[in-house]
This record gives C-alpha cells, structure tokens and sequence, in this order.
C-alpha cells in the first residue's frame, strides 16, 4: 500500500506543478482542466490508499488483540489443567521413575527415557544433554533392550495406553464418525 501512496502523491504534485506553470503562462481552459481532474484523480488515489493503509493498521491491531486475548485464555486453562491434575501428574511421574528403576536404567538411560517420552528427537535430547547425538542414540536403544520394547512408539504405549482409555460406556473412537 505504501508504495501507491507514494505513486499517487508523486503523481499529484507533478501534474499540480505543471498545472500552476500552464497557468502562469495563460493556458486555455480546455488544457486546464484535464490536468486539474488528474491532480484530484492523484489526490483521491492518496487518500484511498491512506485509508487502506490505515484499515489494513486497524485490522492488524484487532488481530495482535485477539491473539493475545485467545493466548491468555489458553495459558489460563492450561494453568487450571496443571492444577487440576498436578497430584495425578505427580504420581504419575513417580511410577515412570519406579518402572525406569525396576528395569535397571542408568541415571542416563533415565533422562533419555523421560526426553524420548516428551517427545523429543535424538538430536534434541542431546542438546539437552550436551552430549553427542550418537550418545543419545546408544542410551535410547540401551532402554529399549532393557525394557523389552521395540522402539519408542512401544516405549510411550507402554506408560499411556492405559491413561488413554475411553470413559466407561464411551465409544473410543474420537468424534464418534468412526469407519465400518
């Protein structure tokens, strides 16, 4: 939008300049007022490019507003979820630790185990861990052999799918448009 305003009151005052030297100069009416439409012409086009400009502001700050609105209200909600749950988290965390105990993981095969239940990537958890991703990767592959399990997908059912289960006398396909 900028670049029009600027074309457009470029515009005005060239053909206003001209306007004011044929003027000076006795010019007939008949080439008068063609430059002096063309003037107002350049000059609406300045004021319509400055009211787009300046909805296009009103339009961007309403947007910022609701952003923020909307970020508020989900930070609120995810702080009443926290307190909501944070004694089930609490001992949801514990027993992770106890069952990363009972299968006899390293204190770093541990915090592996917890990173790759958080989902991050090897090269994540190394940089994390200031270790090399190649570490990340013997320590993973360390917990899956202790633990029994195939990969990580097999490492995050085995402390979720029973979290996961549907209310009683719900259908567990979500939505419930599940397929034939």
């Amino acid at each position: 939008m900028w670049p029009a305003l600027v074309l457009f009151g470029l515009v005005a005052v060239m053909i206003a300049l001209d306007l004011a030297e044929d003027a000076s100069e006795g010019a007939a009416m008949g080439h008068l007022l063609p430059e002096g439409l063309g003037s107002a012409a350049a000059l609406a086009g300045v004021a319509w490019s400055w009211a787009r400009i300046r909805e296009a502001r009103r339009r961007d700050r309403l947007a910022l507003v609701e952003a923020r609105s909307q970020e508020r209200a989900w930070r609120a909600e995810a702080e009443r979820w926290r307190g909501e749950t944070q004694a089930l988290l609490d001992g949801l965390g514990r027993a992770i630790e106890q069952q990363l105990d009972r299968w006899g993981l390293t204190r770093s095969e541990a915090e592996v185990a917890l990173l790759l239940l958080k989902g991050l990537s090897h090269k994540e958890i190394a940089a994390v861990r200031q270790t090399g991703e190649r570490t990340a990767r013997q320590h993973a592959r360390a917990v899956y052999r202790k633990a029994g399990l195939g990969g990580r997908a097999e490492l995050a059912a085995f402390f979720l799918e029973d979290l996961l289960l549907p209310a009683p006398g719900k259908s567990p396909q979500a939505g419930g448009s599940g397929g034939a």
